[in-house]
C-alpha cells in the first residue's frame, strides 16, 4: 500500500497525462471540448476515475461521454507507459456536472438577493407594532428619593 500524499501526486501526473492523451492521440470526431478537472486514484493504484467537463449542449456532452468511452483503452495504455507503474490502472471517466451547480447556485443567490431588496424596501416605510420602546422602565418613585 501507498501513503494518501503519493496517491494524490499520482493522481495529479494522471490528469496532466490524460488531458495530453487526449489532446495528441484521440481523433473521435464525437468528442468536443473536453477539459479534465480532476482525477482519483484508488490506494492500490489500479482504478482511476477521471472527472472532465464539456463546453457545449447536451448532445455535446453525449457524444464525448461515447467517445471517451470507446478510448479508454488507448488512454489507458497510453498513461500506463508513461506512469511507469506495474499495472496500469483502469480509467473510468465521469461527467464533472459542476459548473451547472455553480450556475444554478449563482441564479439562486441573484433570486435571492432581489428577494431581500424588496424586503428592505417594504422595511423602509414600516413601523414598530408597539411602542417605539418595548421594555418597561422603572420609575422612581418618591419613597426611593426621600
Amino acid at each position: 500500500m501507498s501513503d494518501a500524499a503519493k496517491a494524490r501526486r499520482m493522481a495529479g501526473r494522471l490528469k496532466e497525462l490524460t488531458a495530453t492523451a487526449i489532446r495528441q492521440h484521440v481523433k473521435d470526431p464525437r468528442l468536443g471540448m473536453v477539459t479534465i478537472t480532476d482525477a482519483r486514484l484508488t490506494p492500490d493504484f489500479r482504478e482511476a476515475t477521471v472527472f472532465y467537463t464539456v463546453f457545449g449542449d447536451e448532445e455535446a456532452h453525449e457524444s464525448s461521454a461515447a467517445a471517451l468511452d470507446s478510448a479508454k483503452g488507448l488512454l489507458r495504455t497510453s498513461v500506463g507507459r508513461a506512469l511507469g507503474l506495474r499495472h496500469s490502472p483502469s480509467l473510468t471517466f465521469v461527467a464533472d456536472r459542476l459548473p451547472d451547480q455553480v450556475n444554478h447556485i449563482d441564479d439562486l443567490l441573484a433570486k435571492a438577493a432581489d428577494e431581500d431588496a424588496r424586503v428592505h424596501q417594504i422595511a423602509a416605510g414600516a413601523r414598530y407594532a408597539g411602542e417605539s420602546n418595548p421594555y418597561k422602565e422603572e420609575k422612581a418613585s418618591e419613597e426611593d428619593t426621600d
